[in-house]
């Protein structure tokens, strides 16, 4: 599978997955939120929390599924900028949690199979910005 493939399924699952959150009553903050610690796919709110969401979008399964992507590594770059952005916005005492969006579009399928884990994983420490 090429880098440009690639990219286009993840940016087409991005999109997928901000439709299906607002169709799961989250209301979208952000995309793509960048800080020189890294990057969080989709920060939205959920009733009081806010959410700081990981996309991983596949063509097909035979890498596995794709929430098994989410290592532990990219938990804690997501958890560190997910901290920063807490406290560049005021607010650290928020309620917050972190979920992940797994999709699998394959183009074979009649449409793609779209899964919300929410609470997919605990603030990863120690945690440094």
């Amino acid at each position: 599978m090429t880098e440009g493939h690639t990219q286009t399924v993840g940016r087409r699952g991005e999109s997928l997955a901000c439709a299906f959150l607002e169709q799961q009553g989250y209301r979208i903050l952000c995309q793509n939120y960048r800080t020189h610690l890294g990057e969080v796919d989709v920060i939205a709110r959920d009733r009081a929390t806010i959410c700081f969401i990981e996309v991983k979008a596949r063509a097909t399964r035979s890498h596995g599924a794709p929430e098994e992507a989410v290592t532990v590594r990219k938990q804690r770059q997501i958890c560190r900028v997910a901290l920063l952005y807490l406290m560049r916005n005021n607010q650290a005492e928020q309620l917050s949690r972190f979920d992940v969006v797994s999709i699998v579009d394959d183009e074979n399928a009649s449409s793609p199979e779209i899964r919300l884990i929410k609470d997919a994983f605990p603030l990863q420490q120690p945690y440094a910005y």
